[in-house]
């Protein structure tokens, strides 16, 4: 490996290394492009960007060295936690620096009777359930990737999970943060009580995808493991039959833990990586999950069944065990890379569309994917209407790719047109900036731009994701005489 003398680096990055050489030890600094290759992406691998530097940090006064150093330079920088991100939200800047968080996984604190855990943003989602379940607690929000994510990735994006139906997403979870800001100054957003007093920064914070500053320190509420819990699976002939019975069920007013909805391509993805036993000839399938005290849990069981069974489900059955419960669980978590069985490429879109469009929603996507000769696989949330459409292409035919990209927008604007949103847990990132001013007005940006220069002035964390066209912070066109409108070469900023 060569050395950084070694090493051509831009004058601007090649400062902040001289800076961190004194603070941070040499195999923490990363300059080797094959090694920095390994950086180049997160989940969505579509988009690629390999950094300048990347720096391997293992604790949180590092962190806020790296921080420091790229203020001081105006250098761009990108925290990165596991890389499981599906939107390009931890896409490296080619000019700045990657600060890996993945070396900071200690649990400092499970305080059962505070209901409170204190995390390093390394840690993985499923480590802090593991950590407390002694204790008769478990950490709630659980995306599918629960057993890689890191809880700084969770609270960047903040992510949800099956179980966000009834517990809800990352920002329910939070109680504070410490948080190096742009500028390289470390604060606490929030308290270890809840409901801190003054304006609600923290829920800011929380889901702006590493825009404003990076978390050293998470102090999340634990949940109080249910009395009892049954997992139900429903097979339909219909996704209409599947989503009237999700409604059904709402309607009814009970709030499972999760109601996750598969179709049939993605049922066939999932049994060929698992096996896990769906009905077999099901167009869609319906997992739920029931907790609660035990006398409650019974009583919305019988009512489940009874909605499933009136809304047409020729299948219903309830998890016997734990080990069927959880083979129940691993068909429905394992299927975005499942379809890597069906489909040599793909892309997972995620939209919000209302409960009650769900059908309509559906079967648009279906004559969507019928015009453009692609397939799509649906495996979602339905219980609270979060898609997460699988547009299954081959790269290597021509045209395939494009065809899938238009596809995929085609999707996001069907949930815009029904009251819906461009993303529920994957964030915008660099993937889906472009259907921002879709969704919000130039007021409605220009206002979020604002918060965002309160926080990071020389516009450095995580430059490029989100916003189309970001306007750097006190940017203004100069004053043009002429009566006609410059042309857009004589915009001169100061």
């Amino acid at each position: 490996m060569p050395s950084l003398e070694d090493v051509s680096l831009r004058a601007d990055v090649a400062a902040v290394v001289a800076r961190l050489r004194t603070t941070l030890p040499a195999g923490a600094l990363i300059t080797d492009h094959n090694e920095l290759r390994t950086y180049e992406c997160d989940g969505l691998t579509s988009y690629r960007s390999i950094p300048a530097l990347a720096v391997l940090a293992s604790s949180a006064e590092q962190v806020r060295a790296v921080v420091a150093a790229c203020a001081a330079e105006r250098v761009p920088f990108v925290a990165r936690g596991s890389g499981t991100g599906l939107s390009g939200g931890a896409l490296p800047h080619a000019d700045g620096v990657l600060l890996l968080m993945s070396q900071l996984r200690t649990v400092h604190e499970i305080a059962p009777q505070d209901q409170r855990a204190v995390l390093d943003p390394g840690v993985i989602n499923l480590q802090v359930t593991k950590s407390a379940a002694d204790s008769g607690y478990y950490f709630a929000p659980d995306p599918s990737s629960q057993q890689i994510c890191s809880v700084g990735g969770n609270v960047a994006e903040n992510s949800g999970g099956a179980h966000c139906l009834k517990y809800g997403f990352t920002t329910n979870h939070v109680l504070s943060i410490d948080l190096v800001t742009p500028e390289g100054e470390k604060v606490q957003l929030g308290t270890r009580a809840p409901d801190a007093p003054g304006y609600d920064l923290l829920g800011v914070v929380v889901g702006s995808e590493g825009t404003l500053g990076v978390a050293t320190s998470v102090t999340v509420r634990l949940v109080r493991a249910p009395e009892e819990v049954r997992t139900l699976l429903a097979g339909f002939s219909s996704i209409d039959d599947a989503g009237a019975a999700t409604s059904a069920i709402i309607g009814a007013g009970i709030v499972p833990a999760a109601i996750e909805m598969m179709d049939a391509l993605a049922i066939e993805a999932a049994e060929a990586a698992v096996h896990c036993g769906y009905p077999d000839g099901a167009a869609a399938v319906l997992v739920i999950e029931l907790d609660g005290p035990a006398d409650e849990v019974a009583h919305e069981y019988l009512a489940v069944e009874q909605l499933c069974r009136e809304n047409h489900a020729f299948e219903f059955r309830v998890a016997a065990e734990a080990a069927e419960r959880a083979l129940i669980w691993k068909g429905r978590k394992s299927a975005f890379a499942a379809v890597g069985r069906i489909s040599p490429d793909y892309i997972v879109q995620d939209g919000v569309i209302p409960r009650t469009t769900l059908a309509q929603v559906l079967r648009s996507i279906e004559e969507l994917a019928g015009d453009s000769g692609v397939r799509v696989a649906n495996v979602f949330h339905a219980g609270d209407g979060n898609l997460h459409p699988l547009v299954l292409f081959d790269a290597s035919q021509p045209g395939q790719s494009e065809h899938a990209e238009r596809l995929s927008g085609a999707i996001l604007d069907l949930c815009i047109t029904n009251g819906g949103s461009i993303t529920g847990e994957h964030g915008v990132g660099v993937d889906k900036a472009k259907y921002m001013p879709r969704m919000f007005t130039d007021d409605d940006l220009d206002t979020m731009q604002l918060v965002r220069c309160a926080f990071d002035p020389d516009y450095l964390a995580n430059p490029g994701k989100i916003y189309p066209t970001p306007r750097l912070c006190g940017e203004r066109p100069r004053v043009h005489v002429s009566d006609e409108p410059p042309a857009l070469g004589d915009v001169e900023l100061f």
